[in-house]
């Protein structure tokens, strides 16, 4: 049992990589095409999920059959929808910053909420420290912008994060209990191409989905459809077959360690001593949440003997 925990966590670990390229591809992609966030979300989950429903179709897999494969696709189509979209109005709203430390961060306090009321875990002293240090972590690396902000804009904004974490959260949740004949490659595929179709829509009627097409713009959109996306997600998906909820939405912090990491390589941002301390308590915090799931499995094992 600790060996396929253990292998979930290695997919948890590469989906939280691949999440952390997903804001300098999504972004130099805005910046080449000038599409908008939620246009840029939709080719996101558009291209990834065609992809791989292409790589379905080509490898001839069955295609999921049955009530439980169909409601499980409409869940999480539509959650990818709604937590894309409301991603990004907090973004609109009170900035990036922001926007990432009220949604990453309230996601894994989320489900350890979620899984303590269920009792799909008990979260001792021990989950809950290392979530509050991931959390401080992540508020250091990302900042909090200063300035005088808008009541309404903030509350407004606020309120789209925290949907957004709601919308993550229930996803990673949802996820957790698999459904027989369904597999994380059919789930994404299925699911985020409805998502698109959801979403679609909403990004014509605000921001509008054309853009030039070129070499460039084609290659930025099947990078952030290739990895960020489709393996992305195939990737978590397939971790939480055997790695807890909570342990995968900690991990899914790596996303903005690994996306600050790049922007200072490739863009040549440069860290304040803050977020220098943010980025080592965040490596800090996932270091420690196997180690701390481990004590908790073995104190409840005991507790039942």
């Amino acid at each position: 049992m600790k060996q396929r925990t253990s292998s979930g966590v290695g997919f948890l670990v590469v989906a939280g990589v691949l999440w952390g390229t997903g804001g300098l591809t999504g972004s130099l992609l805005a910046h080449h095409t000038g599409l908008g966030p939620l246009a840029v979300a939709f080719y996101r989950l558009g291209g990834g999920g065609l992809l791989l429903l292409a790589f379905l179709a080509a490898t001839r897999r069955p295609r999921p059959r049955g009530r439980a494969a169909a409601q499980r696709i409409l869940i999480v189509g539509g959650l990818a929808a709604l937590f894309q979209a409301t991603y990004f109005a907090a973004v609109q709203t009170v900035g990036v910053s922001l926007a990432t430390l009220l949604t990453i961060g309230a996601s894994p306090l989320l489900v350890l909420a979620a899984e303590a009321v269920t009792g799909r875990r008990r979260i001792g002293p021990g989950a809950a420290g290392t979530a509050t240090l991931a959390v401080v972590g992540l508020a250091l690396l990302v900042g909090v912008p200063e300035g005088n902000r808008n009541l309404t804009a903030l509350l407004a904004g606020g309120g789209f994060a925290l949907v957004a974490a709601a919308g993550f959260a229930t996803m990673t949740l949802v996820q957790a209990r698999p459904v027989e004949g369904l597999d994380e490659l059919a789930t994404t595929g299925w699911s985020f191409t409805l998502g698109a179709a959801m979403l679609g829509p909403v990004a014509a009627a605000t921001t509008g989905l054309r853009f030039a097409v070129d070499p460039a713009g084609l290659g930025l959109v099947a990078a952030i459809a290739v990895g960020p996306t489709a393996l992305g997600y195939a990737a978590y998906f397939r971790g939480l077959r055997t790695a807890p909820a909570g342990t995968a939405s900690l991990m899914a912090l790596l996303e903005p360690l690994i996306g600050t990491a790049l922007a200072a390589i490739v863009l040549g941002d440069r860290l304040s001593p803050a977020g220098l301390a943010g980025a080592a308590l965040l490596i800090v915090a996932l270091m420690l949440e196997p180690l701390v799931r481990d004590a908790g499995r073995e104190a409840i094992l005991v507790s039942g003997d």
